[in-house]
């Protein structure tokens, strides 16, 4: 795992720990849901970026759009 990535992780889940009382034997739950949190904002993002990606015709395709629509 990135040091970087983990790092984040970690002072995720002690921010969860702490909104949640301080409760120990949880460290597990907390770790899982702050990297559950990172997986779903990158997830998030990737299928944005997927997603403006297909909307954005290529110019080559739109010009033979354009000339198929114009002889038909």
């Amino acid at each position: 795992m990135d040091q970087n990535l983990e790092t984040l992780i970690r002072e995720r889940a002690y921010e969860i720990w702490t909104s949640r009382g301080c409760v120990h034997g949880q460290a597990d739950q907390h770790w899982l849901a702050a990297e559950r949190e990172f997986l779903t904002a990158s997830t998030a993002t990737l299928s944005s970026k997927i997603a403006s990606q297909k909307k954005r015709p290529s110019p080559a395709r739109s010009k033979i759009t354009k000339t198929l629509a114009r002889a038909g």
